[in-house]
């Protein structure tokens, strides 16, 4: 497993096999690229239950808001966000989302367990974000909330699954 620093990200980018739209060069850092959070969320309704199951649907079990300035994540909350920017890798690179430390200390958490991802996606990500902490926290559009981290495969690889070209939540 390697991992790609700045001049290797900036390498790829100029050769056109990673792309990130919207971009700018001061999101990446010395080892990973910032994405900043859209303005979409999915809040959850109010159910009783819900299935662990291949069939279900997240989306009825949540409805689709778009947010003006802010969104209040209460403490225990949970909603899903997208990034603002989408991304597209080639069949030899994948990736980690990570939060990042300065919300991390706030109780912020950007991905409860689906942060790899795959080699060949070009989508924009889903943010599993919740509250973990004992304040409210004010989430705003275009915050860079969390970072992604560029590793190269052994190998070549192609995510083909149902949210390869998501766009949308």
């Amino acid at each position: 497993m390697t991992i790609l620093t700045r001049d290797e990200i900036l390498k790829e980018m100029k050769k056109r096999r990673i792309k990130i739209e919207p971009f700018s060069k001061d999101q990446i850092g010395p080892a990973s690229i910032d994405l900043s959070l859209g303005d979409e969320f999915r809040v959850f309704k109010k159910w009783k239950t819900a299935p662990v199951s291949e069939d279900v649907d997240y989306k009825k079990y949540t409805r689709l808001i778009k947010i003006g300035k802010y969104k209040i994540l209460g403490p225990g909350e949970f909603v899903l966000g997208m990034t603002k920017e989408k991304i597209a890798l080639p069949d030899n690179i994948c990736g980690w989302l990570t939060g990042r430390t300065r919300f991390a200390r706030l109780g912020l958490s950007i991905h409860i367990t689906a942060s790899f991802i795959q080699p060949g996606i070009s989508n924009r990500q889903v943010l599993e974000i919740k509250n973990v902490g004992s304040i409210p926290l004010i989430l705003y559009p275009g915050a860079r909330i969390c970072q992604i981290i560029l590793i190269t495969t052994l190998g070549k690889g192609k995510y083909v699954g149902k949210f390869a070209k998501q766009e949308s939540l």
